[in-house]
């Protein structure tokens, strides 16, 4: 731990032990020189503590500046990949935190430097942080990959990468609009210390996630052929009819795919009634019911139907024992887009189960005219579970001729357990209403290892990580591939992380398009 001054140095001795925090020194030559003596015993952990100049308006005195990169002039930007998590930590603990590009000056920046350096788009200016990042430095990438990199698989596979472990927070002092030397900086300099004073829990949390590591990437993992499919017809009609294409909830239960459609056009709504008549519109991969079809028709809207194949499956068994008159035992939960879409097809018919008390005592008109179907999303051997209870109390209850539960869910179910075996901890990367992605999570954690499901890397809880040495990683089948890299991007931000893959299998399924955009 690095504070430059004496006086932030004075602030944090006591709230950061026991770690040590090392007085560097202010400016270029002092920083260079402490860099050097921190280096001398080889690589090493460094967060840079202290105070700094504004450069954007908004950001106020007390605020602290997380560093997503470090830049000074003649030198390439010094990136920070664990700037997410670090700044979720901080923001835990009630501070104000931005994050953004900090800028080491040799001198003292003011008046039109501000001003051009802001317009840079960076954040904040130290005299420091670059100077010290000196003595994180660690040995060059070594690799390897065979550079085989398929949608599912993340660009680091096989790797060993040895990133800086490296940080800077820095609590703002001096704004544009109240430059250092004004009146009242001795006040804002003490609201500026206390907010360093507060992030202590967040900064020790940074200090002991660090430290190599072994990453374990589950695979297959990541995209399946529904999720392809449903994403390429959304993007397909973008092109081909042009914005806005109008879809019926999440395409997929994914914010970041959300948010890219988004930004290509796509209007997302909760309900037809929300769509312009006769407009483009797309039914998401989770299924509708027969009603929601029928309010689409009465719209005219030109339906471009994304339902995942295997979900329609589900539908036609469905229909095909309803309409013989059994009822059907849909084994899910209640309130998933899916199972509300299967339910439709014939509400008086249908009967959800989601737990096996719910099938022991579900009573039905006829029992010799049973059948039961399951959500696709989840974990087979809860399913199974509720499943194998029903075939005790209903000796004629009617199977799935094939496991309604897709290739895909299992795959990963089956490829997270063969991490989780030899793992410390184990990170999900999906979003929280993915159905799949939290039976990941479930499956590793009912195997007795720490597991968590996240949005993105900026989702990483710092605390999870301390004493982890290996870490098993997977991804949900709605979760772009991308989110995995970026995740073990900020692990290699702690410290040397090598990367292997632990493979249970291939997926080579592809789905046909619809022909209104094939």
């Amino acid at each position: 731990m690095c504070a430059p001054l004496g006086i932030e140095w004075a602030a944090l001795r006591r709230a950061l032990a026991p770690f040590t925090v090392r007085h560097t020194g202010m400016g270029r030559q002092r920083s260079v020189a402490s860099a050097a003596g921190l280096a001398a015993g080889g690589p090493r952990p460094v967060l840079v503590v202290g105070v700094a100049g504004a450069l954007a308006h908004g950001i106020e005195p007390g605020d602290l500046v997380v560093a997503d990169e470090i830049r000074r002039d003649g030198a390439d930007p010094i990136p920070v990949p664990t700037a997410a998590p670090l700044a979720a930590a901080l923001r835990r603990l009630g501070l104000r935190v931005h994050v953004g590009p900090i800028v080491s000056s040799a001198t003292v920046v003011d008046g039109a430097a501000r001003t051009a350096l802001a317009e840079t788009g960076a954040l904040a200016v130290d005299m420091e942080s670059a100077w010290l990042a000196a003595a994180a430095t660690a040995t060059s990438a070594t690799s390897a990959t065979d550079g085989r990199h398929s949608r599912h698989r993340g660009s680091d596979e096989g790797a060993v990468r040895r990133d800086e472990a490296f940080a800077v927070v820095r609590a703002v002092v001096d704004t544009p609009s109240s430059p250092l030397l004004r009146p009242g900086t001795a006040i804002r300099g003490v609201a500026a210390l206390r907010s360093l004073q507060a992030a202590a829990p967040a900064l020790l949390d940074w200090l002991a996630a660090t430290g190599p590591r072994t990453v374990t990437l589950a695979e297959p993992r990541s995209f399946c052929a529904g999720v392809e499919r449903a994403i390429d017809i959304v993007e397909r009609a973008l092109d081909r009819y042009g914005a806005p294409v109008y879809v019926r909830r999440q395409i997929v239960h994914n914010a970041h795919v959300v948010r890219r459609l988004q930004r290509r056009g796509a209007v997302f709504v909760q309900e037809v009634e929300e769509i312009p008549r006769g407009a483009v519109t797309v039914l998401a991969a989770h299924g509708v019911s027969p009603a929601v079809r029928a309010q689409a028709d009465a719209r005219g809207l030109a339906v471009i139907d994304a339902t995942c194949p295997l979900v329609a499956k589900v539908h036609t068994e469905v229909r095909r024992h309803t309409s013989r008159g059994d009822t059907v035992f849909l084994i899910g939960h209640a309130d998933h887009e899916e199972v509300e879409g299967t339910v439709g097809e014939a509400p008086a018919g249908v009967v959800v189960i989601d737990s096996t008390e719910a099938a022991a005592t579900v009573a039905v008109p006829d029992p010799d005219r049973v059948a039961y179907a399951m959500q696709t999303t989840l974990a087979v051997d809860e399913a199974e579970e509720i499943a194998a209870v029903l075939r005790g109390r209903f000796p004629a209850v009617n199977a799935p001729r094939r496991d309604d539960i897709c290739y895909a869910t299992t795959n990963r179910q089956r490829a997270v357990r063969a991490v989780a075996a030899d793992a410390d901890l184990v990170l999900v990367v999906g979003s929280p209403n993915s159905s799949n992605s939290v039976r990941l999570a479930e499956v590793a954690s009912r195997d007795g290892v720490p597991a968590h499901l996240v949005d993105d890397a900026g989702e990483l809880d710092l605390a999870w990580l301390a004493g982890a040495r290996r870490i098993g990683v997977s991804a949900g089948a709605s979760a772009p591939p991308h989110l995995v890299d970026d995740l073990v991007a900020t692990l290699s931000g702690l410290g040397p992380v090598t990367v292997e893959t632990t493979t249970t299998g291939t997926e080579d399924v592809r789905f046909t398009l619809p022909k209104e955009v094939s």
